[in-house]
């Protein structure tokens, strides 16, 4: 069957524009917990702000990685500059990590020594953040489902948003009943979260950027497919990867009969029609040997002997 990526097309512009809105709203939400934090005395309103800041760093990031993108190929970035969002990405997973293991510690040097807390600053800052990270959360849901690099960002902010709901319910603990151990006690739950949901996404870039095979895509069924072709002797040296997030490539030797070389053209056409329906493969290298003199002993997957 064809392999299909099922992602959703959204205008370059429209989604540049939710991204640069997202970008303002955390902005002001940054500034809006600082003055809170320095005003009610809470180092856990700064800490928050410092990591609403970041979620504008990794904003800006996935903005300008999506400006980059566009670029068309040059002699510099033969394959073009669609590979800056799998970095980006990786940025903000990673960025993501280091947050969950501070909040981590954070969480636990407070759990020793509860400091105390202005619970209705909490709430009410509480409450504006969880408005912004809904917001931004909403405004890149439909874009994420197509891109790596805003699926990041989404992940971010959801997990703003979650934690946000966790500060209101601990400032309200907090105000009805002096429980002031549970602030860190959400925190690390909440950064437990934070680190599941990084772990679980950041193998899609690495593996990208590492140049592994499509984790769609059945390397041994592509091999299958060029074999079937009529005229295909043996396949070799096979390298499957992906040059960008929705673009697989494939560069083979393939084998033929002496005879057909002057038909190699024919069966070239055949092959890449069948990666183009079956696995969506536009871009494809194939270079044909004649069996008397193919290459002897070369492996399947890779360029070994």
């Amino acid at each position: 069957m064809p392999h299909d990526h099922g992602h959703a097309h959204i205008d370059p512009n429209s989604g540049d524009r939710r991204v640069a809105i997202a970008i303002w709203a955390n902005g002001l939400l940054t500034v809006a917990q600082i003055v809170g934090g320095i005003l009610s005395g809470s180092l856990a309103l700064i800490a928050d702000a410092l990591h609403n800041f970041s979620d504008m760093a990794s904003l800006v990031i996935a903005f300008a990685a999506r400006k980059i993108a566009r670029r068309p190929a040059d002699e510099r970035m033969t394959f073009g500059y669609g590979r800056v969002e799998i970095v980006a990405a990786l940025i903000n997973y990673t960025t993501l990590i280091v947050i969950g293991f501070y909040l981590i510690y954070e969480g636990g040097m407070r759990l020793i020594d509860p400091p105390e807390v202005m619970g209705w600053t909490v709430v009410i800052l509480g409450g504006i953040a969880l408005v912004v990270d809904t917001l931004t959360a909403m405004l890149t849901y439909s874009m994420q489902k197509g891109s790596v690099n805003i699926r990041a960002l989404f992940l971010h902010n959801l997990s703003d948003a979650l934690a946000s709901v966790a500060v209101i319910v601990a400032g309200t603990l907090i105000i009805l009943y002096d429980m002031r151990w549970v602030d860190p006690a959400i925190t690390i739950g909440i950064a437990l979260y934070i680190l599941y949901l990084s772990f679980t996404e950041i193998g899609g870039p690495i593996r990208t950027l590492m140049l592994g095979s499509p984790p769609d895509i059945d390397g041994t069924d592509v091999v299958a497919a060029i074999q079937n072709v009529d005229g295909v002797v043996d396949v070799h040296h096979v390298h499957l990867w992906q040059m960008q997030e929705h673009a697989a490539a494939l560069d083979c030797h393939i084998v033929v009969e002496r005879e057909q070389m002057g038909e190699a053209d024919i069966i070239k056409e055949e092959i890449r029609a069948a990666l183009r329906e079956r696995f969506s493969i536009e871009h494809s290298t194939l270079e044909f040997e004649a069996s008397d003199t193919a290459h002897q002993g070369a492996q399947l997957f890779g360029h070994g002997s």
